[in-house]
């Protein structure tokens, strides 16, 4: 297909190359093999899932990002979701707590210093298989970023940190963070600077982890940082550039958080279409039934369309094109389409979709998380809303 389409002179392929796809198929076994026959009990008993991380690991389905410099792969944005699609597939909770680092890593990847890179990506991530937690999100400021209060104040050669942070990821794992605050409370969106602080450090402490809905087998907990002293060298980037920071590292990660979203339509999908073969009403089985039929036909319709939208971000961004309107579509569109999905799948089972047998009722409590982490549906509509009047009078 993709010589046909060089033979052509189409610009356009929406073929995987040979190591893609081989990519793609080592997730999904993965994912067959390693996640789903073990999906349900991390989820009834919110168990962490450290040794399908190590397994991950060992395949290289971790720390995807990292270049190949300091011993990672370094995937590109559209293999990431690749992964992703076919990791939460088989449960979104594990798929999460095993992408992570690509997320917590971000912002040494983008803006760390050789030295940074060498010994956080190097040797922490790769060499002692450590986990790494992103901290931006606070309990009074969860989609304002720049209304965020935890503080980090220059004291001789340290700064100090003061604050807290919420609904961090791996947080009861994690062996260190990479954490926004602010470095100058006067300068709104031009005060905010990215620190890496060592678990270890004094100050530093984790609460207990929450108890969710869904998504259970993925850790989730406070961060507290009382006068947690951390050297200059610890600083990503420039001061007072971390708001602009974030906003990249969101732009390069929502692909990816898309991608999970659009793995779970999948897995919602497939499992109603056979759900809807199998089972007869009125001498017929279920799927027959238009009202039933278009369902699926929906939910078919909505998968395809948001994984183009996914891949269409991620090859943007994998471009170079600082576009934030493409990650913003392929999250508002996969996240509220998963979630409709869900809910299709569970009324296309009926009563047995709303029971904990049935694997339909795991994805509708997994799925409404991808509507509200990593920049809700709202602030996706938001940013598009912006990015169509910018530049206009």
């Amino acid at each position: 297909m993709v010589q046909a389409a060089k033979d052509l002179n189409i610009g356009v392929s929406f073929a995987l190359t040979e190591e893609q796809q081989m990519l793609q198929k080592m997730a999904r076994d993965f994912t067959r093999e390693e996640i789903i026959p073990v999906a349900e009990e991390h989820d009834r008993e919110a168990k962490f899932p450290k040794e399908i991380f190590d397994k991950a690991f060992d395949l290289g389905l971790v720390n995807m990002n990292i270049p190949e410099a300091y011993g990672g792969v370094g995937a590109s944005i559209l293999e990431e979701c690749l992964v992703g699609e076919e990791l939460a597939y088989g449960c979104s909770g594990i798929s999460t707590s095993i992408s992570t680092n690509n997320l917590g890593a971000l912002p040494i990847i983008l803006a760390g210093n050789e030295k940074q890179k060498e010994y956080w990506l190097g040797d922490r991530l790769m060499g002692n298989r450590e986990f790494v937690s992103y901290g931006v999100t606070e309990a009074a400021a969860g989609s304002n970023v720049v209304g965020m209060e935890t503080r980090a104040e220059k004291k001789g050669a340290k700064w100090v940190i003061n604050g807290s942070k919420t609904f961090i990821t791996n947080a009861s794992h994690a062996h260190f963070f990479t954490v926004f605050a602010k470095t100058d409370p006067s300068a709104g969106h031009r005060g905010l600077t990215c620190f890496v602080v060592d678990r270890n450090t004094p100050g530093v402490s984790v609460g207990k982890k929450f108890d969710k809905i869904g998504q259970r087998a993925s850790d989730t907990a406070e961060i507290v940082f009382e006068n947690v002293e951390v050297p200059e060298e610890n600083m990503i980037g420039q001061l007072g550039q971390g708001f602009y920071l974030a906003m990249s590292v969101f732009d390069h990660s929502r692909p990816g958080v898309a991608a999970g979203a659009v793995g779970l339509q999948r897995r919602a999908l497939e499992e109603a279409t056979k759900y809807a073969g199998e089972r007869e009403a009125f001498g017929v089985p279920i799927a027959q039934h238009q009202a039933i039929g278009h369902k699926l036909a929906d939910m078919a319709i909505n998968y395809e369309a948001s994984r183009l939208l996914v891949w269409q971000a991620a090859w943007a961004v994998d471009n170079g094109i600082n576009n934030p309107m493409f990650p913003a579509f392929a999250k508002a569109f996969a996240a509220d389409m998963a979630t409709k999905a869900a809910v299709d799948a569970v009324q296309i089972f009926g009563g047995y979709g709303y029971m904990k047998e049935y694997p339909v009722e795991k994805l509708l409590r997994d799925v409404k998380i991808f509507q509200i982490y990593e920049g809700t549906s709202e602030i996706q509509r938001n940013i598009i809303v912006r990015e169509l009047y910018r530049g206009k009078k």
